[in-house]
């Protein structure tokens, strides 16, 4: 059973997502403003904070922003905007996920078993190592030559499971379903985005890569820059 934070201004909707999470076995509360939700979030320690966008108070993207600064709760965006700039926006501010409404119970609850599922399988995990990047995916942690990188929450999930499958190519729908839950297919920019800002900060570009190959009409890969040997726990 998790214990989950709906916040949602709407009292139909809010009752409806309440009765309905509560009948696939969760505990539920609610705040129906960004402010209440912020404090609830901080304050009551759920395992899932489920956040709507257009709230009464304060913008649903602020209130993400807010919350990322002090907290790393995962966070499952519920809202009627379905722009694909919105959804990078609050993505790239660490959302976890990111759902279309109308949905239906069945599909919240799985994204919310899958977002939880992956944190916690993360949890007794030990580092990932390709070449001189390591990735630790209990600490959420990523360093390239020693040096610490600043990753979005989303740029690590992505970066942890390329890692885990160092120089396997990994289509980008594979991604989009496993990374974004989106196993209907999803926009194939939103991972490109995510890869961009991702060679970025590991110093590199599409044209020059060290780290992130990208294969032509197949998918990307993850692999230590040529010639360069990747470290043992006994080295």
């Amino acid at each position: 059973m998790a214990h989950l934070l709906v916040v949602e201004d709407d009292p139909q909707l809010r009752g409806a997502l309440v009765r309905a999470l509560r009948d696939k076995g969760h505990a539920v509360a609610t705040a129906p403003s960004g402010m209440a939700g912020l404090d609830a979030a901080v304050t009551s320690g759920p395992d899932l904070v489920v956040l709507d966008l257009g709230l009464p108070d304060v913008d649903g993207a602020q209130v993400l922003r807010m919350l990322r600064a002090v907290s790393d709760v995962p966070v499952i965006v519920a809202t009627a905007r379905d722009d694909e700039p919105e959804m990078v926006t609050v993505l790239e501010a660490g959302a976890d996920d990111y759902i279309v409404k109308p949905f239906g119970a069945a599909q919240l609850d799985a994204r919310i078993k899958a977002v939880l599922r992956r944190l916690g399988a993360a949890e007794t995990e030990e580092p990932l190592r390709v070449g001189a990047l390591s990735v630790d995916p209990m600490a959420r942690e990523v360093t390239l030559d020693g040096t610490a990188l600043d990753l979005t929450p989303r740029e690590f999930d992505l970066l942890a499971y390329l890692a885990r499958r160092p120089g396997q190519v990994v289509s980008r729908r594979e991604l989009l379903a496993e990374v974004w839950q989106q196993p209907l297919g999803g926009a194939d920019k939103t991972v490109d985005v995510h890869l961009s800002w991702l060679r970025r900060k590991l110093g590199e570009t599409a044209q020059r890569p060290r780290y992130l190959h990208t294969v032509r009409t197949v998918g990307v890969k993850l692999a230590a820059p040529e010639g360069h040997v990747t470290p043992t726990d006994t080295d």
